[in-house]
């Protein structure tokens, strides 16, 4: 691939933009950045505020430890911190510079503030709507589609901001609709590893110290922990324990941050995790590594693409079927080779649901690690899925696109029906 082409900048341009730093589950912390960001341009702590949500971002915000915070959960946690300690500027960091001393004023914020949280009933699978009022004043803030893209401000009912009639559902700044498994291969093969070489150190920086802090100390449900002990030192054990680690940490209150992609600190440890622990297993060169890790980012950011931000589809089932063709690169794999272990690897886990962030993704984590990983151990033993079996279709942008339609449109009243579920006592 040219290095001058369209197709190199696009792909270049999807690493810069998915791999990001975040402190803490992003959904709450997205809370936050509205929250901060309303706060600012209000100019004083509210009186009181309303919240309005999707049902995805309550499941998603509902039950996960947020940083910074003493160890409180929930969506009035998330907004209060914003309001209180948050740092706009640092957007999905929002909350990673609180001190100690201002937790107790978070606490005393909650207690002392109406919060109002309403569901939203615009259709918008990922929409956060803040408004906060003093006096006769007010300030409001919308974010929709992705983390960070704010749509709308407003200020004392003044709109000073509004993107909303240009911005087209999970648009980013690259075209993501020209991304193929066919394009990210020749690209990953061709890419000057210098132009991506700090995102490529900084994930691994990131999100190895947060694997190593999920196995050294006992967050959540231990399951990285578990995994491990259970390994008897076998690799592809390792591999699902140092990715589910880092999920048993930032899910539980964990203030290291993680580098995300598709908006996910999970499927960032996951697509990052088990690529690191066969390449040193296999004692791979460091270009070997980075193309690698390469490969697995953009694998999981290609299928992310038709299925959205957030939905009831897991999104750990993407990371794991990059990492799978991660460690297949390493193991040698070609082409070939890599469009099986996807196919494969959806065929076998594409039904996992997302019930919300909280301590047992680690162990959702660990069940996609494995299935990216058997998809490829198929594929070396001769074996496949077809098309016609099931979803697999024949041709593995046909796979990804079932099981995009399927996790899009098909899991919608999955995805009610899950929060239903959720928020009954």
């Amino acid at each position: 691939m040219e290095k001058d082409s369209e197709l190199y900048q696009l792909y270049t341009g999807v690493l810069r933009e998915e791999l990001i730093p975040a402190m803490g589950c992003t959904e709450p912390i997205a809370i936050a950045y509205a929250a901060a960001r309303c706060r600012a341009l209000l100019g004083c702590l509210p009186e009181r505020c309303r919240l309005e949500v999707s049902g995805s971002i309550i499941k998603n915000a509902k039950s996960v430890i947020v940083p910074n915070t003493g160890g409180e959960k929930g969506l009035e946690t998330a907004l209060a911190a914003g309001i209180v300690a948050g740092d706009a500027d640092r957007e999905l960091q929002v909350i990673a510079a609180v001190r100690q001393d201002q937790i107790p004023g978070i606490r005393a914020f909650l207690s002392q503030t109406a919060v109002e949280i309403t569901p939203a009933g615009n259709g918008i699978a990922f929409y956060i709507d803040v408004t906060e009022y003093a006096g006769e004043h007010s300030a409001r803030v919308v974010i929709a589609y992705y983390h960070t893209n704010i749509i709308r401000m407003e200020k004392d009912g003044r709109l000073i901001f509004d993107k909303s009639a240009t911005q087209a559902p999970q648009s980013h700044g690259t075209d993501r609709s020209r991304m193929s498994v066919e394009g990210i291969w020749e690209y990953v093969n061709t890419v000057d590893l210098a132009e991506v070489e700090e995102l490529i150190a900084r994930q691994i920086r990131y999100n190895t110290a947060l694997s190593e802090e999920g196995l050294r100390n006992p967050w959540g449900a231990r399951i990285g922990r578990i995994l491990m002990d259970e390994s008897g030192g076998d690799l592809r054990m390792r591999a699902r324990a140092a990715a589910a680690a880092g999920s048993d940490a930032r899910m539980n209150g964990c203030e290291l941050p993680a580098i995300i992609i598709s908006g996910s600190g999970n499927q960032g440890l996951t697509a990052t995790m088990p690529v690191l622990v066969y390449g040193e297993a296999l004692s791979s060169s460091r270009e070997q590594l980075y193309r690698a890790l390469v490969l697995s980012d953009l694998i999981t950011a290609h299928q992310k693409t038709g299925i959205g931000s957030i939905s009831a589809f897991c999104g750990a089932v993407c990371a794991g079927v990059g990492a799978g063709c991660g460690v297949a690169y390493l193991q040698g794999a070609d082409y070939d080779a890599i469009c099986h272990t996807i196919v494969n690897a959806l065929a076998i886990l594409s039904g996992m649901i997302c019930d919300g962030a909280k301590s047992s993704c680690a162990a959702k984590i660990s069940a996609a690690v494995d299935a990216g990983l058997v998809g490829y151990a198929m594929y070396r033993h001769g074996q496949q899925f077809y098309g016609g079996d099931g979803i697999v279709k024949k041709g593995v942008e046909n796979s990804i696109n079932s099981v995009s339609e399927i996790a899009r449109e098909g899991m919608k009243k999955t995805n009610d029906c899950i929060i239903d579920v959720m928020l009954k006592k």
